[in-house]
């Protein structure tokens, strides 16, 4: 099986290096800097145990240059989507399935989802419709993320924690192919479950995404530092009320409490969330992905988010501002 890994940032590196190692044909599709250094010493992944492993079998390749694979793992975020879509066809054969890795509200998100908003497009993931002309709805199978990484340097990654990535099937079958992709990954190493409903595992993990990424790039905060702190424990609950109630208007269930879901993210304790690290490396930040989905649900359902709404507005307006500057941010020590 040859499998295609579009992007080798940390998530992406994970799973490529974790496939090799298992013996599948992997080929990451990268450029520049990370083009470069698979090419000349393959792929390094530190385990949280802190073992070293090096996926030396791996293929790297601009898109362009690509061959069709029978899996692409959409390994980009969001905002990076768009712009590789149109040159995703060199990857794709007829039965090739793309594997969508993306945090937030995806652009298919309404595809058979049934009732009013059947098909509708999801405009904070896809403004102009670019993703959707270019990848076929057919080709996706929808995934969870859950492992938490950093990208220390080009092909080297370093896992945090986590090892499980729910897959599931836009209308809730479980067919053969993501039958197929569930044993693939099992085979290297990870939980894969097929969730039935994975509309349900996706608003659990934006739950806390649409609350934790866009804080702690504000604060400079680490989880536990945003749920020690009482004042931003209270937006964290108020955030996610206003969430839940969009996500159960879209007749969404969240089987878990407000309380609950906190203190699992004071449990993972002092990681940087990836839109700080973003912050600090002055890239842009994921935040149409993470927020901008839920807000446009909002405003479909008629529901009330000033929480969401407020931090919306400030995270987006450092992300213009170090855009505009061309800068970064990071907190250090007094000299």
């Amino acid at each position: 099986m040859r499998i295609a890994i579009v992007g080798a940032g940390s998530i992406g590196g994970l799973l490529g290096a974790r496939l090799a190692l298992a013996g599948f044909a992997v080929t990451f599709v990268v450029r520049g800097a990370h083009l470069e250094a698979i090419r000349r010493g393959g792929f390094t992944l530190i385990e949280e145990d802190g073992g070293v492993r090096v996926a030396a079998g791996v293929t790297a390749t601009p898109i362009r240059d690509a061959r069709p694979h029978d899996i692409v793992l959409l390994a980009l975020k969001a905002h990076q989507v768009a712009a590789v879509a149109p040159d995703l066809h060199h990857l794709c054969g007829p039965d090739t399935a793309v594997v969508t890795l993306q945090n937030g509200i995806p652009w298919w998100y309404c595809y058979k989802i049934g009732g009013p908003f059947d098909g509708l497009p999801i405009k904070a993931a896809d403004p102009d419709g670019a993703i959707a002309r270019h990848i076929a709805n057919e080709r996706i199978i929808g995934t969870v993320v859950y492992p938490a990484a950093e990208l220390i340097a080009p092909g080297v990654v370093k896992l945090i924690e986590g090892n499980r990535f729910t897959l599931g099937e836009p209308d809730g079958t479980k067919s053969e192919r993501v039958q197929g992709l569930s044993e693939v990954l099992t085979a290297a190493g990870f939980k894969a479950p097929i969730a039935a409903d994975l509309r349900a595992e996706i608003w659990l993990k934006l739950w806390g995404n649409v609350v934790f990424n866009p804080v702690s790039a504000l604060s400079h905060a680490t989880l536990a530092g945003i749920c020690d702190y009482p004042a931003t424990r209270a937006l964290a609950a108020a955030m996610m009320a206003e969430t839940q109630e969009v996500a159960e208007k879209l007749g969404v269930r969240i089987r878990i409490s407000i309380d609950k879901r906190i203190a699992g993210a004071a449990a993972v304790g002092e990681h940087k969330t990836s839109m700080l690290q973003d912050v600090e490396a002055g890239r842009p930040l994921e935040l149409e992905g993470l927020m901008g989905g839920v807000l446009e649900l909002a405003r479909l359902t008629g529901t009330m988010t000033p929480h969401v709404d407020s931090v919306y507005a400030v995270a987006g307006l450092l992300g213009h501002t170090l855009a505009a500057a061309g800068g970064r941010l990071a907190v250090e020590p007094r000299s």
